[in-house]
């Protein structure tokens, strides 16, 4: 038997042209007398061309198959959904409209003169889920409780004919969310595992609750495997007489539950929201998981090495059943579903009340009158609102979840985890973290030397009050931050949650006007413009100022042919209600740039009206 020849393949061709002159010249060097008929017109051609035209097809789905396998060059919405979700990222295809929204409340007066005062039995408290609309229809509702008990803005509404006060009105401000509420209920017999239900409509942005026939509540988790969830706990003196008290700015407590009634959520290719339940059959009732963050680290002779319970608060358990697969039972889904641009409505728009429940009726007062008093509007417009989040965001989303991978390891990780905190456990201002540093008691040569300590993170934060001033954070807000990073942080970082220290700075300046230019305007238009450059939305924590990028800024304003003196001042008396932390200023000054000090630090314009001073020279 004659040796078979080794034939030459080529594997780089790709296209039709290709394949098929590869085919010809396949055809010409080994069969050359078996075949020599290559016109266009041919059978042979053809059969050569059919060949190609297979070859090309498989070829074209080979690449896109691979094309399509990668988030970052995938085209597909299906594939761009699933491959998100693998990342760890849940795509909301629609966003809502948020603002805030004032509600009133009228109540009677009790008292007379200057003693008269408004009689807080009437004080109403709303359950979270109050559904208010616009007069077109278009839906909010509210994510959180409000109670006029604590800390209303009060005015006299009504005088009666003897000149005392009859009735006063009470003003709370919450955030509402657009999109319309439904309920479906899902019965379940045997168990089955992971088994699933599809919820009907395409748009839906938040799953409010699900709960079964014994009143159980199901959990959404990022994954199955999850056991253990964050808990809002009403911050409610029943719930913790202590914490309670900071309730006006801190509204929930954040714990920590273990749970084994558990489920996640996809985005399915058809746009419709799909939950997946476990596949494990339990008798084992919920716990709360009371982790005390404070007692794990190394290093610090000043910290316990040992936690107070048997579990790792970064870490915790785990099941191989995955949670419990719903039988015998009816499961009740509350969601809310919209998102379209038309929810972005104007100031003034919402005002109907659609639905509302009651927290706590004491049935002490008749607070039908009162109910019926109860009114909304917004005073700042609705805005938001999206449809259809396009695939691009939905792709780097994705890669920036990924990166992050669900833990707190560098100085990003930490602060991007501090900011993501829900607001309805307190919203943190300004936040920045360095490690930990402590003397070295070891040097008896230079006791006063510090050292790095690798197992503690120092966090310092500050929130805002009504006035969007620094404040320290309050003991409950604190809480809640320290038990939300626990769930990420590092087993071996303590982390020191510190407030930061608030400087307050006066501006003074002196302007040269162009000629022909009205003097006071110059100066306001300057005023004007630092408080914007000066507003502390601008201001971080450890953040210096360059005074000669805001003198270079203020040269560019119209009217102003140069800016000859500017400088900053610290005003520091607390019975003027500033901080009471005194700062050299001009020791802190270099290369005309106003440092922070070694202790973390901010600078504030607290009162800018009278703060900020200038005055127009002429030369």
């Amino acid at each position: 038997m004659a040796d078979l020849v080794k034939k030459d393949v080529k594997y780089l061709n790709k296209d039709f042209a290709q394949f098929r002159q590869n085919l010809i010249n396949f055809t010409k060097n080994y069969f050359p007398d078996t075949y020599q008929d290559f016109n266009e017109s041919s059978p042979g051609m053809m059969f050569m061309e059919m060949a190609a035209y297979v070859g090309d097809v498989l070829s074209y789905y080979t690449d896109n198959s691979f094309k399509e396998s990668l988030l970052s060059s995938a085209e597909e919405s299906s594939n761009i959904l699933m491959l998100s979700q693998l990342f760890g990222y849940k795509p909301r295809l629609n966003s809502p409209a948020t603002c805030n929204l004032d509600i009133f409340q009228l109540v009677p007066a009790v008292g007379t003169g200057a003693s008269a005062a408004p009689d807080m039995r009437y004080a109403l408290s709303i359950a979270a889920g109050m559904e208010v609309s616009t007069e077109t229809g278009i839906v909010f509702h509210t994510e959180t409780s409000v109670d006029f008990n604590q800390d209303p803005d009060v005015t006299v509404y009504e005088i009666d004919g003897s000149g005392n006060v009859a009735r006063y009105l009470l003003m709370k401000t919450l955030k509402v969310v657009s999109g319309n509420i439904a309920t479906k209920e899902y019965s379940f017999a045997d168990p089955k595992p992971y088994d699933k239900i599809i919820l009907p409509e395409e748009n839906v942005i938040d799953i409010i609750s699900v709960t079964d026939t014994a009143n159980n509540k199901w959990y959404e988790v990022d994954y199955l495997a999850q056991d253990t969830i964050f808990q809002d706990i009403a911050n409610i003196p029943f719930n913790d007489p202590e914490l309670s008290a900071y309730r006006s700015t801190v509204p929930y407590i954040l714990k920590l539950k273990k749970t084994a009634r558990r489920f996640t959520s996809r985005v399915r290719d058809d746009k419709k929201i799909e939950l997946l339940f476990g596949a494990g059959v339990s008798s084992d009732a919920d716990e709360e998981i009371l982790p005390n963050p404070k007692n794990v680290g190394h290093g610090l002779e000043y910290l316990r090495r040992t936690t107070t319970d048997t579990i790792d608060p970064t870490n915790f358990l785990y099941t191989s059943t995955y949670g419990l697969a719903p039988q015998g039972t009816t499961l009740s889904v509350k969601y809310s579903f919209g998102g379209s641009v038309d929810e972005n409505v104007g100031i003034s728009s919402i005002v109907n009340i659609d639905s509302v429940s009651y927290i706590n009726e004491t049935g002490m007062v008749d607070l039908q009158t009162t109910k019926d008093s109860l009114a909304v509007i917004n005073n700042e417009p609705a805005s938001g609102a999206k449809s259809r989040h396009d695939l691009d965001s939905i792709r780097q989303n994705a890669m920036s979840t990924f990166a992050a991978q669900s833990r707190a390891i560098t100085r990003e990780d930490y602060i991007a985890r501090v900011y993501s905190m829900p607001a309805k456990f307190g919203a943190v201002s300004k936040a920045y973290i360095v490690g930990d540093t402590q003397i070295n008691t070891a040097d008896k040569t230079y006791p006063s030397e510090t050292i790095v300590n690798p197992y503690a993170l120092n966090l310092y934060i500050l929130t805002e009050d009504a006035s969007n001033n620094f404040v320290s954070a309050n003991e409950a807000l604190q809480e809640n931050l320290r038990t939300y990073i626990s769930q990420y942080r590092m087993l071996t970082d303590a982390i020191n949650i510190k407030a930061a220290f608030i400087i307050n700075l006066g501006v003074e300046f002196e302007v040269i006007p162009k000629p022909n230019s009205n003097s006071n305007e110059v100066v306001l238009q300057c005023i004007d413009r630092l408080r914007i450059l000066l507003h502390n939305d601008r201001m971080q924590i450890n953040g210096p100022l360059d005074m000669s990028a805001i003198v270079a800024d203020l040269d560019r304003l119209e009217g102003v042919q140069s800016i000859p003196n500017f400088g900053f001042s610290n005003l520091y008396k607390p019975e003027s209600g500033y901080s009471g932390n005194e700062y050299d200023i001009s020791k802190s000054i270099k290369n005309n740039v106003l440092y922070p000090s070694l202790d973390p630090c901010i600078f504030e314009i607290k009162y800018p009206n009278a703060d900020i001073k200038g005055k127009a020279v002429r030369p």
